[in-house]
Formats: structure tokens, C-alpha cells, sequence
């Protein structure tokens, strides 16, 4: 039997920078980072059915229960719509491609997708204002997911400023064969107490976007250094991207993925090729502007035969 299910794409991101200005009074750290997002995705797939809630992933690390993102978007949506109760009539399966704790914001990506996808699924009305305050409740990156394209996110990262998209760029994704989570990666930091100086603010351009960063402001990732203490390879592989061709490469979040920027496909995939080894792959991906994530990042619906 064929039924209509809603399909939709869910788009990993890099840091192009990220900066900690410290620690919050509410113990989150106070950042300043640029998002980027890039065409590397999730798939998640929603399909009708009988019963309650069923979240599946082809990804046996990846948790199928109320830990996950995309359950939880279930739960505010439904409860957006007023229904009592749990959410029931809908499968979901994520065919993942982002890895998980690789610092490209897949689980965040999951669940600003997922929003959307149940939003369509249930036919349920919810304003650009009202889906953005509950991505921010899921998360505090998920609300960047909900526009993509190049922003600066301050405070928790969760306070987006658009930034005049960058010019277009592949991207050489490599992932070693462990991931960093996050907590980890900030109690690192916490320990070593890594406090530096705030970067300047980037100038307001047209349209009450914030212009791109000049040539001479202060790029990198304060993480990366914390991270590197206790996984080399993120320096050497950053230091090898380098040493590729790469204008700028350095790990994204807070790992364990480094990401090269290429000018050219042809150059990024040479580099993807010289970098893949035993104990790590590679990926190229190219990055993708507000217009196009914007596009490609809508719900649509699908035959499937169940």
C-alpha cells in the first residue's frame, strides 16, 4: 500500500570561528562564533501509522529515544497543536550522514528539521516567530538551522546575527575515528582557564546585516587547542589541510570534524584523497548561502509503500 510521507533535509554546519569571552552567571560559556552551513545532510522521513511515536536511525550510535532531538520536536509540536497526551500516528527514520560528536551540529540540524517536518505532517499552522522560539527550546543551536547561510551567534551561540553570506567554497571534511563531546570539550577548557580578549564587533552592513569580518580579525577556535591536548591528530590534521591548500582550516565546535576550505572542486577533492587514511575518512561537501539552505530545507511530501 502507498501513503504520503514527508521527507526533508537536514544540513550540518562548520564553525568558521568560535571565540569564549568566559564563563556565564547561568554556567553556559559567553561565545561569539560564525556558523556556516554546508550541504552535507540528515534525511528524515516521516510516514503514517498506527500507535504512538516511533523514532528509527540507520545509525545504531545515534539514541531512538526522548534524548533525541527529533522526539522532542515531536513533543512541542504536538503540544503547539493542543493535542493531549504523546504525539502517536507517525513514524519517523533519520538516515544519518552527519557523524555524531563531530562538531558539525547534526542532533541541533536533526531537530530545527523536524520542527518543520511534524509542523507539515500534522498540518499544524505555526508562524516564523513561534517556530523559532521553539527551536530556541530545544536547543541553543537549533535556531540557527531554522535560516542557515553564513550568521554570527553570540551569548550561547543561540543570539543570531545574519552576516552577508561568504563567497562559496568546498569544503574538506575529515573525521578521525573517535568524536568529542561537547561537555568534554568545555570542562577542558574550563580547567585550563582560557580566557581571552572579546574580538572586536563586526561592522553593520546593508540591510541590517552584519558585514563579513576583515581580513585581519581573529579567526580559529579557542577549542581547538583544549582538544588537541588530548587528540594530536586534530592539530595535525588542521596543520595537513594547511599544508593542502586549504585558505583556512581548523577543527568546527568542538570536534572531533577539521574542515579545509578550497577554492576550487578539483583542489578539494585532491586534498580529500591525500588526507584519507586508516584511522580516518574524508568528505567534500560545499558550502551553501541563506537562498539555497533555505530552498533545499523544506518539507516535502514522497509515496512510500508500507
Amino acid at each position: 500500500m502507498l501513503v504520503h510521507a514527508i521527507r526533508i533535509r537536514a544540513f550540518a554546519k562548520i564553525n568558521l570561528d568560535l571565540h569564549i569571552a568566559g564563563v556565564r552567571p547561568d554556567g553556559y560559556h559567553e561565545l561569539r562564533t560564525t556558523f556556516q552551513t554546508i550541504d552535507l545532510h540528515d534525511t528524515l522521513t516521516l510516514t503514517p501509522t498506527r500507535g504512538p511515536f516511533r523514532l528509527a536511525c540507520n545509525d545504531p550510535a545515534c539514541p531512538a529515544d526522548a534524548t533525541n532531538l527529533v522526539w522532542r520536536a515531536a513533543a512541542v509540536v504536538w503540544r503547539a497543536a493542543r493535542r493531549s497526551g504523546d504525539p502517536e500516528g507517525v513514524r519517523v527514520r533519520i538516515d544519518k550522514r552527519i557523524p555524531l560528536q563531530a562538531g558539525l551540529g547534526g542532533g541541533s540540524s536533526d531537530g530545527a528539521a523536524a520542527l518543520r517536518a511534524f509542523a507539515a505532517f500534522w498540518r499544524i499552522a505555526i508562524g516564523a516567530d513561534r517556530l523559532r522560539r521553539l527551536a530556541a527550546a530545544l536547543g541553543a543551536d537549533v535556531p540557527f538551522f531554522m535560516k542557515g547561510g553564513t550568521a554570527l551567534g553570540l551569548n550561547r551561540g543561540d543570539v543570531l546575527r545574519p552576516q552577508v553570506d561568504r563567497p562559496p567554497a568546498w569544503v574538506v571534511l575529515v573525521l578521525p575515528d573517535f568524536g568529542v563531546s561537547t561537555r568534554d570539550a568545555f570542562a577542558w577548557w574550563d580547567s585550563g582557564t582560557r580566557v581571552g580578549a572579546e574580538p572586536p564587533p563586526s561592522p553593520v552592513g546593508f540591510g541590517g546585516q552584519v558585514a563579513p569580518p576583515a581580513a585581519n580579525a581573529r579567526r580559529g577556535n579557542d577549542l581547538q587547542s583544549v582538544v588537541a591536548e588530548r587528540h594530536p591528530e586534530i592539530a595535525a590534521i588542521a596543520d595537513a589541510l594547511a599544508r593542502a591548500g586549504a585558505r583556512q582550516a581548523a577543527m568546527s565546535g568542538s570536534g572531533s570534524a577539521v574542515f579545509g576550505l578550497f577554492g576550487s572542486k578539483r583542489a578539494a577533492t585532491a586534498a580529500a584523497a591525500t588526507l584519507r587514511a586508516p584511522a580516518r575518512r574524508t568528505l567534500v561537501a560545499r558550502t551553501l548561502g541563506r537562498i539555497e539552505f533555505q530552498k533545499r530545507s523544506m518539507p516535502f511530501r514522497v509515496k512510500r509503500s508500507v
